[in-house]
């Protein structure tokens, strides 16, 4: 599958958005015509949210909204602050996203740190985001790279979330194959004011944070802090954070808006141990495993070299490694928005975004600094083509990084020490693209999508690994020299017969091309030569329909089917090593998306998000080797591991309408998620989980005193004390080096380095003043 328009195409495009004809002489006839913003329906459900202004703009009303405002033709969940953030403690964002139909939430390394995926696609993965686009404030916070992190990101922080379903490259470009997340912080008009808040819970919990915002004339700000610490409910797993997240607009002119954005995130971390499968089922929250020669049964120990190097080796606890996550992430962006006229807005923005991380992990320690750039700046123009409503948008974006990382071994005892360079590499990532979309309004039923983007991607590196032994240490060079031109279109018909009822099609391509530690990292998990790596590729067809019969009734139906050419897939290839990048010749992701919520009683709402995924190799054939035998395995038909086919998430809640009890309110919910396969022989499953919690939460206007506002909540997670895998590593099938058979179920079971434990029944409580 590949995706291949004339070299002109974006050109013409670009000539058709130009010459869009403003609806301003139709308009002032008082003509009986269609606009868009009428038909530009999408979300789970409900009418269309009225035009807004742009991501983070202190903008007049009716300013001209940015394309990723209210996209029509696209699979898109808006996640409000109201009903999911306000009410409770919103301890890490994963608790936020589920409530979106197809996404998956894991538990990272440490933290808040969480690995969402879209329709599975990411679910593999259990450091960095990938196969999505993440935006802040109309800011891209996904580095060039292709990886996102979750842990600067502070739910109180956010007015609402946008999660964008299906391949979304022809909008967000490079690495946009499973979707994109959009966040948007709260503006300076929105909290008008300040307010203090705090919350505390089992296991040391504790979060105190700061929010401040408003508007004077022409300058709009809005800044949020936050303090973030615990102990952890693992041995070996307390941790602090901290997180600045400012958000600034200067007006001058109608037609001028300028916005600062600034994030930064500390974050200090110490790292339980993964166990295996069998390791969790005896001791699943890693307890009385301080010292490897005094352990409980099933505690995870590394076997790490005496001296850090080679020879004699001595097995570890996480306690005794002093595993860790020592990582600092800084954001600072800045935009220019200009009406041309009336109907013409160009944008022009640049952000700066440094990842800096020390991280003595398991069996190896990175320390590394991913400075980069991204360069955007597009075109709007609402009109009219061949007399009918449209809305074109043209962009041009260029991002860059430069990565320089070490990686050493782990050497036992006295704290993070370092043992011998195991690898050096430095690299260099360009992403140049252009990309096109038109929105035009058929009838007043029927809109129409057409887009389209057109990358290239270089990727200009060295990676020099290291082998120390008695005799010396030698050195190996890979240098890798590649680029990849991608394609993705788009193309979207949403048909509109009442208020009531849309029905939506959409077919989309996208891409995500390898990043340079993917090329690095070899299928022993040791830094080395992958360079042979090919651009992942899916084209997906969406066809879906809302019904909105009432104001407090909204359903959503999203079937999905997507086509995967080289898809990239990770996996543990054991104890400790580093997960290494594969391509799979052909897959195929399909499901089902549910979405819906129901105001069935003065106060009472229900609310329920569901997904199912099945995904399967359709041309994969593994070879997989030990001592000197070697044999080949075909996939085709297995299940692609990592990815739950059912996850849901159902709520039922009530809050007292009116009354001396009004703003007093509780909530129900369970999440459930689905068993899923660990490997690719598809012989381990992990077990699927169903976790409950409660919330009980009082919102009420102060009379007379200093402060305006006051919030209490109270919520038990998982009510149940219920024990489930929240998080798990792929693992790579094996066979016997004297036999050649593949290693069975039991095998697998005993591999270490894949489970962390959900967290067990936990209490958290807290309270918030708005002044």
């Amino acid at each position: 599958m590949s995706f291949r328009l004339p070299g002109g195409a974006l050109r013409l495009a670009a000539l058709v958005l130009v010459t869009l004809p403003p609806a301003a002489a139709r308009a002032r006839e008082g003509a009986d015509s269609v606009t868009l913003g009428e038909l530009s329906v999408v979300g789970e459900g409900g009418p269309a949210r009225p035009a807004a202004p742009g991501f983070g703009v202190a903008a007049p009303q009716g300013s001209a909204p940015v394309v990723i405002e209210n996209p029509v033709g696209q699979v898109v969940t808006g996640i409000d602050r109201r009903n999911v953030i306000a009410n409770r403690p919103a301890t890490g964002v994963g608790s936020v996203l589920v409530n979106s139909p197809g996404v998956t939430v894991r538990q990272g390394n440490g933290a808040r740190d969480v690995i969402i995926s879209i329709r599975g696609n990411n679910a593999r993965s259990t450091g960095v985001i990938k196969n999505m686009v993440v935006l802040e404030d109309g800011f891209v916070v996904t580095q060039p790279d292709g990886a996102s992190r979750f842990d600067y990101t502070d739910p109180r922080a956010y007015s609402r979330i946008d999660v964008f379903r299906g391949p979304q490259s022809a909008l967000f470009g490079n690495y946009a194959t499973g979707g994109a997340i959009a966040f948007r912080t709260r503006t300076g008009r929105e909290i008008d004011g300040y307010e203090v808040g705090v919350d505390a819970g089992s296991y040391g919990y504790l979060s105190n944070f700061f929010t401040v915002g408003g508007v004077s004339g022409p300058v709009e700000i809005s800044l949020f802090a936050s303090d973030v610490r615990g102990n952890g409910y693992q041995d070996h797993a307390s941790f602090d954070t901290q997180t600045i997240n400012l958000l600034a607009s200067y007006t001058p002119t109608p037609d001028n808006r300028f916005t600062l954005k600034v994030i930064n995130n500390d974050l200090h971390a110490n790292l339980a141990a993964r166990a295996s499968l069998a390791q969790y089922r005896i001791n699943p929250y890693q307890r009385g495993c301080l010292a490897a020669a005094s352990a409980a049964p099933g505690c995870t120990t590394y076997t790490y070299f005496l001296n850090g190097a080679f020879g004699p080796t001595v097995p570890v606890t996480a306690t005794e490694a002093a595993l860790q996550r020592n990582d600092r992430r800084t954001i600072v962006a800045a935009r220019w928005e200009h009406d041309i006229d009336a109907f013409t807005t160009w944008r022009v923005q640049a952000g700066f975004d440094e990842r800096n991380f020390n991280q003595p992990f398991y069996t190896t320690a990175s320390r590394g600094s991913y400075p980069s750039w991204n360069l955007l700046t597009d075109l709007t123009r609402r009109g009219d083509l061949f007399g009918l409503p449209a809305t074109g948008y043209v962009a041009l974006a260029y991002n860059t990084i430069d990565n320089h990382i070490t990686t050493f071994n782990r050497a036992p005892y006295g704290g993070p020490r370092l043992g011998a360079l195991i690898g050096d590499q430095e690299a260099v990532q360009s992403n140049l693209g252009g990309r096109a979309r038109i929105e035009l309004g058929l009838s007043e039923q029927w809109t129409g999508v057409l887009g389209l983007s057109a990358e290239n991607t270089t990727i200009d590196g060295r990676n020099l690994a290291y082998t120390t032994t008695a005799a010396g240490t030698a050195r190996t060079i890979a240098d890798v020299n590649r680029s990849f031109l991608n394609v993705a279109p788009e193309l979207a018909l949403v048909y509109r017969p009442s208020e009531a009822w849309q029905f939506r099609g959409r077919m989309a391509g996208g891409y995500t091309t390898p990043a340079a530690s993917n090329l690095f990292i070899t299928p022993a998990g040791l830094p080395g030569n992958n360079t042979q790596l090919q651009t992942q590729e899916n084209l997906g067809l969406d066809l879906g329909v809302d019904w909105t019969p009432l104001p407090g009734i909204s359903v959503s139906l999203t079937g999905f089917y997507e086509f995967f050419r080289n898809e990239l897939v990770s996996q543990s290839p054991g104890a400790g090593l580093l997960a290494y990048t594969f391509n799979a010749p052909a897959s195929e992701h399909r499901g089902i998306e549910l979405g819906a919520t129901w105001d069935f009683g003065p106060g009472w709402r229900a609310t329920v998000a569901y997904g199912f995924n099945d995904q399967i190799y359709t041309d994969y054939v593994e070879q997989i080797s030990a001592g000197s035998l070697s044999r080949r395995f075909d996939r085709a038909g297995r299940t692609i591991p990592g990815v739950p086919a059912h996850q849901l998430l159902a709520r039922l809640g009530y809050d007292v309408p009116s009354g001396p009890l009004a703003g007093l309110g509780a909530f129900v919910e369970t999440v459930v998620q689905g068993d899923f396969y660990l490997d690719n022989a598809n012989l381990l499953k992990a077990p699927g989980y169903a976790v409950v919690n409660a919330n009980l939460h009082y919102d009420t206007d102060l009379v007379g005193a200093d402060a305006k506002r006051l919030s209490l909540y109270l919520e038990v997670r998982n009510l149940f004390d219920t024990v489930y895998v929240a998080s798990a590593q792929n693992l790579a099938n094996t066979i016997s080096a004297s036999t050649g058979l593949q290693n069975g179920a039991a095998v697998l079971a005993t591999t270490t380095g894949s489970i962390y434990a959900g967290a067990p029944r936990s209490f958290i409580g807290g309270m918030k003043l708005s002044f």
